[in-house]
């Protein structure tokens, strides 16, 4: 059985599993948190993009003790990012039609509160190692349900399905985008095998040299990188919109529209949309997943609200702005089903082909580089998700530096590998890492809703949110929340406090 024959028979039984479990569960658990949570994803926006800001404490030398809030936020969209945003929304497209983009929306601020509890959760139960933190389900379900046996079984199944499938998902995408870039410049349709190769090589090395100098490296990577290649990416698609903007009224009907097609729905395709939008918009959000934790416990800040806040945060910029923006790029250019309903076009390379129609071979090639890039810091983002289970199951240098050189072996084989396995293999894992994680911060929610409170506890006093251990007797295991851990925060706040004190024309002595 060759590889498209295989793709077939899984993508079947994922959809199967998607329809009867997973949307069942993301609904459910969806509900459930925004109710106890009072919606905490849209009563906190403003608060949001204030804790995006939050210096990390420094160590006596001066260093940071940790990564920021803003660094761990970047180092989480480059996971998004990329892949996500450009190759998992143009196969939404082709696969539901222009209706899949309303349930990628609405999958993004529905599951957003789910995203806020897990970073929440990864942040409480994180743990000191080195110059930085570390933590993620497997640490939560240690430290918060008790059981190490079931943390390690999530840290196994994370590595094996999430890290790894999508870690090939990401260097696939690049050749993708690679070969359709030259295919564009050259006219020819022919495959290049030597092309794939010798990107795949590139790739390989270039993510062997950062990934072997830790998650720090990575951090910095991805700090430079992912703002300006979100950046140029965005001018590029608010072109396509200025240059298109008297159909854009008609295209957000038709979005709408298609999401709520009566005549779909009666001959079954209106479970396709709905799927479509759900399975990717949560491959480009990862709201849910467990994957955004690994690296939200990595952050230095004054309270565990203020990461699940910032992370919240990401699935809006990720889901609202960027994904959208390729929704625009692709439905502005292409008029109707027969020129993006193409299983040939279910990546990248769907994008590619609307740039080209606006921008001609410049598009494309600015597209490729782009892609390349935000691709790239996939990588190394889902890199930082695996050490984080990786060093859980087994805390050790030697270890970590086994899983970099899997990680560099399955950039290589994900890279020239079939393009429709790598997203049937994907969807599959994608599935079981959700259902599991959503199980789990249900059972923790009480916890996070503690700290949620103790958060709302402080704004009400006027006060900057600053968690030590003893504030919440009832949440046990909090290993790096005591009073010295935080006591440059602490020292922050009163500065703060009595700075608003103070009455107005007092000269400070």
């Amino acid at each position: 059985m060759d590889g498209a024959a295989i793709a077939q028979r899984l993508e079947l039984m994922v959809d199967a599993a998607w329809t009867w479990v997973g949307i069942p569960v993301l609904v459910l658990v969806g509900i459930y948190l925004i109710i106890r949570t009072r919606a905490v994803q849209i009563r906190h926006i403003p608060d949001m993009l204030r804790s995006i800001t939050q210096k990390s404490q420094k160590d006596d030398d001066g260093n940071s003790r940790s990564l920021s809030a803003f660094q761990t936020f970047m180092v989480a969209e480059s996971a998004r990012m990329g892949t996500g945003n450009i190759a998992g929304v143009a196969g939404a497209i082709s696969i539901g039609g222009p209706g899949a983009i309303f349930w990628m929306w609405v999958m993004g601020v529905f599951n957003a509160a789910a995203g806020f509890i897990e970073s929440t959760l990864a942040q409480v139960y994180k743990t000191r190692r080195g110059d930085t933190f570390k933590g993620g389900p497997a640490y939560y379900i240690q430290y918060g349900l008790g059981s190490r046996r079931v943390g390690v079984a999530f840290a196994l199944v994370f590595v094996v399905c999430f890290a790894l499938a999508f870690t090939s998902l990401h260097a696939n995408t690049i050749v993708d985008s690679v070969q359709a870039a030259v295919t564009s410049a050259t006219g020819e349709e022919a495959e290049r095998q030597w092309l794939s190769w010798s990107v795949a090589l590139g790739i390989t090395g270039l993510t062997a040299v950062v990934i072997f100098g830790g998650v720090r490296r990575v951090a910095t990577v991805a700090t430079g990188l992912v703002p300006i290649m979100a950046g140029a990416y965005i001018v590029m698609g608010l072109l396509v919109i200025g240059l298109n903007i008297t159909e854009l009224p008609q295209v957000l009907q038709l979005i709408v529209g298609e999401a709520f097609n009566l005549q779909a729905a009666v001959g079954g395709g209106f479970g396709a949309v709905v799927l479509a939008g759900v399975q990717r918009g949560m491959f480009s959000n990862e709201a849910g997943m467990g994957s955004v934790p690994n690296v939200a416990a990595t952050a230095d800040v004054s309270h565990p609200a203020k990461q699940g806040l910032v992370q919240t945060l990401g699935v809006y910029v990720d889901t609202l702005i960027l994904s959208s923006i390729t929704a625009m790029i692709i439905l502005l250019t292409f008029t109707g089903p027969a020129a993006y309903a193409d299983d040939a076009n279910v990546g990248a390379e769907l994008t590619q082909m609307a740039l080209e129609e606006t921008f001609g071979l410049t598009g494309v090639m600015i597209l490729a580089v782009v892609v390349f890039l935000l691709a790239f810091t996939g990588v190394l983002g889902n890199y930082s998700y695996g050490e984080a289970n990786v060093l859980f199951i087994a805390d050790s240098e030697s270890a970590r530096k086994f899983f970099a050189m899997g990680i560099t072996t399955v950039v290589f084989i994900g890279s020239l590998a079939a393009v429709e396995l790598v997203w049937a293999i994907a969807a599959a894992t994608m599935l079981i890492i959700a259902v599991f994680n959503l199980v789990v911060i249900s059972l923790l929610s009480g916890k996070a809703l503690q700290v949620l409170a103790h958060y709302d506890q402080q704004k009400r006093r006027g006060l900057s949110p600053v968690l030590v251990d003893t504030d919440l007797p009832g949440v046990k295991n909090m290993q790096s929340w005591r009073r010295q851990d935080v006591a440059e925060f602490l020292a922050e706040r009163e500065r703060e406090h009595i700075g608003t004190l103070r009455p107005k024309g007092t000269i400070e002595t």
